[in-house]
């Protein structure tokens, strides 16, 4: 499949339905899925496919054993990070075509190597909300797939 837009990455994904979700805006946005082990559950899980719909047969996807394995087969590509701890504005990213949109799990994130070594390219959906601790990972992806394609396709991409 030919990537039109992002490669959506998810570091050590803990709930099935998450990444089900998040392959349908793959399919959705002609992004592919890439998916860093450890997983929180198996590829056949039923609630991953069931969230995945007939979409998931469609899924471009890319999986690694671990994030060691990642950084290498990417290491020439444009990453940017999304985290609760990214100092800048989701909407301030460049989105850059097939650049690579990281993820980090539902309970802790990104790895901690991760904010150490790429602090600068880390950002954050604003939370404004009195209570607000983090977003679920499906509606923090989409909310940074979309607003990068807003971004291309009002700039003419």
């Amino acid at each position: 499949m030919s990537i039109k837009y992002f490669n959506i990455v998810l570091v050590h994904p803990e709930i099935p339905q998450n990444t089900g979700n998040i392959g349908r805006v793959c399919v959705n946005t002609e992004s592919r899925l890439h998916l860093i082990k450890p997983l929180g559950f198996s590829m056949e899980d039923k609630y991953l496919k069931r969230a995945g719909m007939d979409y998931w047969k469609h899924v471009d996807l890319v999986v690694y054993e671990n994030t060691d394995e990642f950084f290498e087969a990417n290491k020439s590509s444009q990453l940017y990070f999304f985290s609760t701890k990214g100092g800048k504005k989701y909407w301030d990213c460049p989105y850059e075509k097939g650049s690579f949109l990281v993820f980090g799990n539902e309970s802790s994130g990104l790895p901690e190597e991760i904010y150490r070594n790429h602090l600068k390219e880390m950002y954050t959906i604003p939370m404004p909300g009195k209570h607000a601790r983090s977003m679920n990972l499906g509606n923090a992806v989409a909310v940074a797939v979309y607003e990068g394609m807003r971004q291309r396709v009002g700039g003419g991409s």
